[in-house]
């Protein structure tokens, strides 16, 4: 059934301004911003499909403009608009570690990294540059590599803290596989970076290892 065949108190968008967004079902809220299903197949419809194909708005905000030119329906308006959602996310999550310590809220920088990383096709290599209050100055995607390793220049990493006057960083890269274990390549990297801004006098306070629904710390495994 197409929206504007349903009862008035059944339409996603009555139903949210009577009774909250909250009160919403998933597929109801994404329908909202479609707005239009396609031929042979309503919003609802469509909304519920884009969303398993995704697992959830967590997949979903983490696509890249070429998933979505992969699905059926999703114009450019479309791609747009879920796209300016997904940015939206990703300044949200900045504003809390822009304003205080990071780790006052270890949660968001987890989703953060999560949110730039995963579903990545290839490695990407990124990495959160703190003050001296260890408050975000900016986050750059440094390097990409295949499907199995990226290759990282320290030296690059430490131009740029000095050119940021950064204090402290945190390094983020993600697994394309999926899995967010850590490798012995990946600790060794680690070793190395600290060292090497160790000479600048900057701190390196964790990596994270983005995989599919996983983010593991190394400062939590005690790796850093």
């Amino acid at each position: 059934m197409d929206m504007k065949d349903m009862p008035a108190a059944l339409r996603p968008r009555e139903k949210l301004l009577a009774q909250g967004p909250a009160a919403l079902a998933d597929a109801e809220l994404l329908a909202l911003l479609l707005r239009t299903g396609i031929q042979g197949k309503g919003v609802l419809v469509m909304a519920g499909e884009l969303l398993a194909s995704f697992d959830g708005f967590g997949g979903l905000l983490q696509a890249s403009a070429d998933d979505f030119r992969r699905v059926k329906g999703l114009g450019p308006a479309k791609r747009a608009e879920l796209a300016a959602v997904m940015e939206m996310a990703r300044r949200a999550l900045l504003q809390p570690m822009q304003r205080g310590p990071v780790f006052d809220s270890p949660g968001r920088v987890k989703d953060f990294v999560s949110l730039q990383l995963a579903r990545r096709e290839q490695e990407v290599f990124g990495v959160l540059f703190l003050d001296s209050q260890h408050r975000l100055i900016e986050w750059r995607e440094l390097f990409q590599g295949t499907l199995s390793q990226t290759s990282v220049y320290p030296r690059e990493i430490v131009k740029l803290a000095l050119a940021l006057n950064a204090g402290a960083l945190i390094l983020a890269h993600n697994h394309p596989s999926g899995l967010a274990e850590p490798s012995k390549a990946d600790e060794y990297l680690t070793q190395s970076l600290k060292a090497a801004l160790q000479m600048v006098d900057v701190r390196v306070l964790d990596h994270l290892v983005v995989g599919a629904g996983q983010v593991v710390s190394f400062a939590e495994r005690g790796l850093i």
